[in-house]
């Protein structure tokens, strides 16, 4: 397939990701490659060529016949991917520049236990927060001031170049939603190292484990919603199956930067971003 280099990097990737979640867990032998097979076949499933779902269950089978484990991640995954990324149906709920998270108010999804709203960060831009950037933290505020028992948050490093004092986004995130949100500061925990989607959901996880949380909301942009779904949905697995640790994705809430994408654009361009990743290393870390 024309996708096989662009898969190969989204197989190790995740692979990586699995690693650095609980540094005792690696897929069982063979297994690599069975995950790059059912990797390639779900990202085909938005091409012209698509597999039947059968033959994506034989790849899930390949899987078991090394361990059961695997399995359940490699179940998760998939199940995930049918449910958020083919599904036409799929709801998107998205920030009209209200002051309260309305959408979210109305759509009877479950936000009940300990809950949180991860906050993904976007590329400063000389130091400071780009619209799209500045557009996610509204939201946030949206959603904070209407679920006012959630915690957030905010995920991302010192990006963008001609910052001289390596203001990290998620540093901004915070400090733009007190000072122009009156959000409580208490509330919001910070990830300042993650340089991408994928340490985003590896660092952010560290941070819902340690704070009990029961159940995420991922506030983003409406293009990116549902690759960094993917890839918090695969790291729940892991943790759930190394540490007993379990957090449900309740759902999306999104800034409107792109509002015409198609509902499989942010995953293309988080095969992107994962080809880039793997050419430079991968090394998460986390700070309070």
């Amino acid at each position: 397939m024309k996708t096989v280099k662009r898969i190969t990097a989204l197989a190790a990737a995740l692979l990586l990701l699995f690693a650095f979640a609980r540094a005792d867990w690696e897929p069982a032998g063979g297994n690599i490659a069975r995950f790059m097979e059912l990797l390639d076949l779900l990202e085909a499933t938005v091409g012209d060529d698509a597999p039947d779902r059968a033959e994506i269950d034989r790849a899930l089978d390949a899987i078991r016949q090394g361990s059961e484990d695997d399995y359940d991640i490699a179940r998760a995954i998939v199940d995930h991917w049918y449910a958020t990324v083919l599904d036409m149906d799929y709801r998107m709920y998205i920030y009209r520049g209200e002051d309260r998270a309305e959408a979210l108010e109305r759509s009877g999804l479950d936000f009940s236990g300990k809950h949180a709203f991860v906050v993904l960060g976007y590329q400063l831009e000389d130091g400071g927060m780009q619209e799209e950037l500045i557009g996610r933290c509204d939201a946030a505020a949206a959603a904070a001031r209407s679920f006012p028992d959630s915690i957030l948050i905010t995920t991302g490093g010192a990006t963008g170049a001609n910052n001289p004092d390596m203001h990290t986004e998620a540093g901004m995130m915070k400090d733009y939603l007190v000072r122009e949100h009156g959000i409580n500061p208490y509330r919001i925990f910070t990830d300042t190292e993650a340089m991408s989607t994928l340490e985003n959901a590896v660092n952010a996880f560290r941070i819902l484990e340690e704070q009990g949380i029961e159940s995420l909301t991922i506030v983003t942009s409406d293009y990116h919603q549902r690759w960094a779904q993917i890839l918090f949905n695969a790291m729940a697995a892991v943790y759930e199956k190394e540490t007993g640790y379990r957090v449900r994705i309740t759902g999306n809430f999104n800034y409107p930067a792109r509002p015409n994408a198609s509902r499989t654009s942010g995953v293309r361009v988080g095969l992107g971003q994962l080809s880039s990743l793997l050419s430079l290393g991968f090394r998460p870390a986390y700070v309070k």
